[in-house]
This record gives structure tokens, C-alpha cells and sequence, in this order.
């Protein structure tokens, strides 16, 4: 139902708009994750089978790119079949792997991991990312910035702890970071609002209690944000008495109503004035969602876009199951 719903919903202006990233390492900000919009819905058989091979054949392949190379598939990635966007993430995880240590091979393998959380390339795919960037640190230890983890620790630790992969890195600062993910996580379960939808209601997180709520952060000038719509609404209303969402934005009454009314989009949307609820909840970029269970435990979340295959495995989490 949720792909027919998003297949009914993407003639609405959802989805297929330009890409807003441009370089390998993100400065993360509340109104700046730079992603790209892309088809939320694939041949999960299709992929699989391609990323098959392409596991299969490394070994016998020799990864001959070099800096330039890369970095110039890293930015056409976005470009490349929904289908095949996998076995093309392994390949440049691959390469990298062959590159000399240094700054260099940090700053490609982190741009990689950046790239792979954007919709659901597998568990395969995710995991030979995070492999790449554990050896380029390995190999290439960055030093803390003001006692604090630097962006590829940070980004290493979000895969490892949302993305379940794994990481042979032995670093005091990829623990450091881990440390930091699970505080912030203690704080945003915690964590309680009441901010005002389009017409003026109030409407308080904690009095929801009873049902799963998923809290999504979001943008209407973000593509990815406005590619998850269309899933997003198919979930509120296939599922009014269990799941209430909830769509956080820090613009303007105006400026999202404008964007709204054309769309049909069910889901609450609240508004954030000055981002003030996004900082309790340590949002640094959009997408991101977290879902709380009946009892308002923090059961989920994703740092990025997510397809209806992963939205629904979160809600499971809370206890769902369509």
C-alpha cells in the first residue's frame, strides 16, 4: 500500500528536484544537509543482484582509481539508476581502499559514507562503506577539534549506531563520538515541545503518549525532505488510530502554507520558529526522524532520507506491524 500510495502521490510535486550538495565533507546546519532528491522506489531484486556480482568480482578487479577519478564519480553518483547505485558505491569504496594514506583518502571515504545513508542502497553496500572509512582513519588518525570528534569519526559512529554496521577502527575518538550519538539520543527521549500547526492549534509531544509518534524534520526548499512526503502521508493515513506524524519546520507560516496547499499533505505539520525544538533534538541536517514508541521511548531514528521499506521497519520498532 505504501508503494502504491507514493506511486498516487508523486505526480504532486514531490520529488525529482535539483541536487544541493557540492562538496566531499559536510559542515552540518539545521537548514544544510545538501542532499539530492532521489526515486524512493526500486527493484529490491534487481539491486540485490547487481550488488551480488559486484561483491563477487572485487576481488578479481583492480581498482585503479585515483583522486581526481573518484572524486569526479563521487559527484555523479547521485546520477547514476536507483538500481545501480549500489554496485557503484562498492566500486568506489573499492578504489579509495587503493589510495595512498592521507587527507586526501579521509576526505573521499567520508564523502562516501555521507552519500550511502541516502535512501536504502543495503546492508552490503552500507558495510563496505563503513569499512572504507575505518581503514582511511586507520591509516590516517585526525586530531580531536576542540576535545571533540572530527566530522568522519562523527559520521562513522552515526552508521555504526543507525545504520547497524560494524567497525574494526580502534579509536578513542570513534568512541568518543558513539559516546556523544548515545548521549544526545538520552537527551532527545527526554525531550518534550508544544509549537503551533498551520492554523494556529497547539500541539504538545508528550500528550500523544498512547500512540507511536514519528517526529520528522523537514524543509520545503530540502528535496529529499519533500521526496519523503508522499510516504510520509500514505503512512498518516493508512494508520490514523496507531501512528501520528509530525513535521517540523523552522520557516515560516507563510512561506510552507504557500508549499502545502497544492499538495494535499495530512501529516501535522508544526512550526519551529528559530529551530528551537530541532536543537533539542540535535538535528544538524534534514531529513531526519525519529519514532517514539506508545510510551514515548525513543525506539528509532534516521539521519537521513528514508524509503517506505525503512520507514516501516522504524515504526516496527515502536511495535507496528501493518
Amino acid at each position: 500500500w505504501v508503494a502504491k500510495a507514493f506511486a498516487e502521490k508523486n505526480g504532486h510535486g514531490f520529488a525529482g528536484h535539483q541536487d544541493l550538495r557540492t562538496g566531499n565533507i559536510r559542515e552540518y546546519g539545521y537548514n544544510s544537509r545538501n542532499p539530492s532528491s532521489r526515486v524512493l522506489m526500486s527493484s529490491y531484486t534487481g539491486r540485490s543482484l547487481l550488488l551480488a556480482m559486484s561483491l563477487l568480482a572485487a576481488p578479481f578487479l583492480q581498482a585503479n582509481g585515483t583522486e581526481s577519478s573518484i572524486t569526479k564519480e563521487l559527484k555523479n553518483l547521485r546520477s547514476v539508476p536507483t538500481a545501480e547505485r549500489p554496485a557503484a558505491m562498492v566500486k568506489v569504496a573499492e578504489e579509495i581502499r587503493t589510495l595512498p594514506a592521507g587527507l586526501p583518502k579521509v576526505k573521499l571515504a567520508n564523502g562516501l559514507a555521507q552519500l550511502s545513508t541516502e535512501g536504502d542502497p543495503g546492508q552490503e553496500t552500507l558495510q563496505a562503506v563503513a569499512d572504507t572509512l575505518s581503514q582511511a582513519l586507520s591509516e590516517s588518525p585526525l586530531p580531536a577539534k576542540n576535545d571533540q570528534p572530527p566530522t568522519p569519526y562523527m559520521e562513522l559512529a552515526q552508521l555504526v549506531r543507525y545504520e547497524h554496521v560494524t567497525s574494526s577502527l580502534k579509536d578513542p575518538l570513534l568512541v568518543k563520538a558513539g559516546e556523544k550519538l548515545a548521549a544526545d539520543d538520552a537527551d532527545i527521549e527526554k525531550a518534550d515541545f508544544t509549537l503551533k500547526d498551520l492554523h494556529g492549534k497547539k500541539v504538545t509531544l508528550s500528550q500523544l503518549r498512547g500512540k507511536i509518534v514519528l517526529v520528522n524534520f523537514w524543509a520545503t526548499w530540502c528535496p529529499p525532505c519533500r521526496a519523503e512526503m508522499p510516504v510520509l502521508d500514505a503512512i498518516y493515513t493508512h494508520f490514523p488510530s496507531q501512528v501520528v506524524v509530525l513535521s517540523l519546520t523552522n520557516e515560516n507560516e507563510f512561506t510552507v502554507g504557500s508549499y502545502l496547499a497544492p499538495t494535499h499533505y495530512h501529516p501535522i505539520v508544526l512550526l519551529d520558529e528559530g529551530g528551537k525544538v530541532a536543537k533539542e533534538f540535535h538535528v544538524e541536517g534534514i531529513p531526519r526522524s525519529f519514532v517514539f514508541d506508545k510510551d514515548g521511548k525513543l525506539v528509532a531514528e534516521a539521519i537521513d532520507e528514508r524509503t517506505p521499506r525503512q520507514f516501516l521497519a522504524m515504526l516496527a520498532e515502536a511495535g507496528l506491524h501493518p
